[in-house]
């Protein structure tokens, strides 16, 4: 049985990774770790919480000593590593949580590996998952490549840029089977309501502002996040150690013309007369060093290893329109903190 430890398993992508491999591989170990911040939410996995091979732990990858302990404990064959602070907002706000979790936090786990798997690094992998917004800015053209030079703009990808660095020297300087995807923006289930897309849904079935910056000019690649799971999968099994893998959408949308389909969208599953939500959109102002545009080229990831997106924009945001409509108590327990208390409740009182 492989022992697989995935971090920040119970957020947005975390949580749809652990799903994926735990129905998908029953023979592994899969071992959960999450701090449980504002992005951690054990509602994400109660479908798999009881499986025989799902296990859940709450800690913090900047406590070393924790993370040694968790390596003696378990003797894990793989790291996948999607412990994060990820939203740039925040990051703006309060950079040095940044440094911490995404540096320290980082490095906590690849020396843990390092000393742990020394003697037999020939079956082990480490998997460092990282963010397109690490190239910087584009303008109306081109597309980032896994030799894009690094061009880090906010306090966040700052932090992940520093991280892939290390996640790279630890490879090159003491052998360490690292493997780093950097993804493009994903949407679905399970985001929490702070991200663009859940943040409109959510304000357009209140009757809210919809809030965007600046003009809505920048661009991003959206990538649906049960693809990025099933990318992940393929580059955990079959990636080569030392290598960089992008994973995008091929899918390109203004801020504005996103939003405007997605008030489409929500006017039909509502009942409500064509271009009522879009009357919610307000102009607010710009993010402090918004870059313009992002878009991968996923060519590699697709020739080595065959991966491809699998869902249309359109179709991918209508179901999950329909997840967050059909899922209201998971919606009100996330904003109005409720979900928070899920961990006592779970476990600490079972």
């Amino acid at each position: 049985m492989q022992k697989v430890l995935i971090t920040g398993g119970a957020g947005f992508i975390g949580s749809h990774v652990v799903r994926w491999f735990v129905n998908k591989y029953p023979k592994y170990q899969i071992i959960n770790l999450d701090k449980l911040t504002y992005a951690g939410n054990l509602e994400n996995l109660r479908d798999i919480e009881n499986k025989s091979n799902y296990t859940f732990i709450k800690g913090d990858i900047n406590d070393e000593s924790f993370i040694l302990k968790l390596f003696e404990q378990y003797s894990f064959d793989g790291v996948i590593h999607l412990a994060a602070e990820s939203h740039v907002d925040r990051s703006i706000a309060n950079p040095t949580e940044f440094i911490y979790t995404n540096i320290i936090g980082t490095v906590n786990l690849l020396n843990a590996a390092r000393y742990f798997w020394k003697d037999n690094f020939g079956n082990k992998i480490f998997y460092h998952i990282s963010t397109d917004e690490v190239y910087g800015s584009l303008g109306k053209t081109g597309y980032f490549k896994e030799t894009t030079s690094y061009d880090p703009r906010s306090p966040y990808s700052a932090s992940k840029a520093s991280s892939d660095h290390l996640a790279r020297a630890y490879h090159h300087t003491f052998i360490l089977p690292v493997v780093i995807s950097n993804c493009s923006n994903n949407y679905g289930s399970y985001q929490f309501p702070e991200k663009l897309i859940p943040l409109a849904i959510n304000n357009i079935k209140n009757q809210k502002e919809i809030p965007v910056y600046g003009k809505g000019e920048n661009v991003r690649d959206w990538l649906f996040v049960e693809d990025h799971a099933h990318a992940i999968d393929l580059i955990f099994h079959k990636g080569k150690a030392g290598e960089t893998y992008n994973i995008g959408g091929n899918n390109e949308w203004r801020n504005i013309d996103l939003i405007n389909l997605l008030c489409e969208i929500m006017d039909i599953k509502l009942g409500k007369t064509p271009g009522t939500s879009a009357r919610l959109i307000t102009f607010v102002k710009d993010r402090a060093g918004h870059d313009l545009r992002y878009a991968i080229d996923s060519s590699k990831i697709q020739k080595e290893l065959g991966w491809k997106p699998s869902i249309q924009f359109r179709k991918g945001l209508e179901k999950t329109v329909d997840w967050y409509l059909s899922n209201e108590d998971w919606l009100n327990n996330i904003t109005s903190g409720e979900y928070q208390n899920y961990y006592d409740n779970q476990y600490v009182k079972r």
